[in-house]
């Protein structure tokens, strides 16, 4: 009987055909994908080691990779026989995302969801499709819920969630705002144009703790230049009712010495996300850099 991580195992009655119980595989012991298995039964939760008989059988997922991983000993990757890159879903990217927002291996965050480290390596890299009561305990594991890991609320504006009872408003400083910005992210500029003001997201850098971000030259972004501008980056936790903002107030000017626009360029983290031609360099030195953070009052 051929199997998977994540296929799905059914025991029949053998006089009836009726199904006696159904669990997901979490673990694989053979490397030709034969029993024995590690089974998550959705009636009782548990994790089992399972001999099936000839009462059971196996309900393969969709798009599952030719053959996967049997290292049950933390793994950090599924890799498949053809040594393909990894390919994940939309479930697998944002418990991958999550997990690293919280700062978890994934050794720990299986042990923490109690599931086998390979299986939650399949999650993060390959389609699947978990069963209510792995992502209920991925959630908890992650410090979110179900929803967010399957994308809920994407097309919903942040804070639409349950507000703390008792919330906490405090002032960070400097060094914890700078710790807030990063190395890079997504942020948001305001500048006055000939039609008003505006607010426009632009992917950052935060380089020699200047702020800079490309654009093309005839763009809204680009009349930050010249000018006492305002660059705001947030986060708003859904799951823990909390979050944090940062605003950075100052000077904007263009970049244009080539050896600094090539610095720049090489130490980019990622294109811009609108695309396009965006090779204008704008650089941001904070006059004024302040922060607060909503958090639970007894933290």
């Amino acid at each position: 009987m051929r199997a998977h991580l994540g296929d799905q195992l059914v025991v029949e009655s053998p006089a009836t055909g009726a199904t006696r119980r159904d669990g997901e595989i979490v673990g694989l012991h053979h490397e030709d994908g034969t029993p024995p298995y590690d089974v998550r039964w959705s009636d009782t939760d548990a994790v089992t080691l399972v001999f099936p008989g000839p009462d059971a059988h196996v309900q393969h997922i969709e798009h599952r990779p030719e053959r996967e991983t049997t290292d049950e000993a933390g793994a950090e990757s599924a890799r498949t026989s053809l040594g393909r890159a990894p390919n994940p879903g939309d479930i697998g990217r944002r418990v991958a995302f999550e997990r690293k927002r919280q700062g978890l291996t994934r050794a720990e965050a299986a042990r923490l969801a109690g599931m086998a480290p390979a299986y939650l390596a399949y999650l993060e890299e390959r389609p699947a499709d978990p069963t209510v009561a792995s992502l209920i305990r991925l959630a908890g594991a992650l410090g979110t819920n179900v929803a967010v890991l399957r994308g809920g609320g994407i097309n919903r504006p942040p804070g639409q969630g349950r507000a703390l009872v008792h919330p906490r408003l405090q002032d960070i400083g400097p060094d914890e705002c700078r710790a807030r910005l990063s190395t890079h992210g997504v942020g948001r500029v305001a500048v006055s144009t000939p039609d008003g003001p505006a607010v426009i997201p632009v992917n950052y850098e935060v380089i020699d703790d200047a702020i800079v971000f490309r654009t093309a030259p005839a763009s809204v972004p680009a009349a930050a230049v010249g000018t006492d501008v305002a660059f705001e980056v947030d986060h708003v936790d859904e799951a823990m009712s909390q979050g944090w903002s940062v605003l950075a107030v100052g000077p904007a000017r263009v970049v244009t010495e080539p050896d600094a626009v090539h610095r720049l360029a090489v130490r980019a983290h990622t294109k811009p996300w609108a695309g396009g031609q965006r090779e204008m360099w704008v650089s941001i030195r904070p006059t004024r850099l302040t922060g607060r953070r909503i958090s639970p009052a007894d933290q």
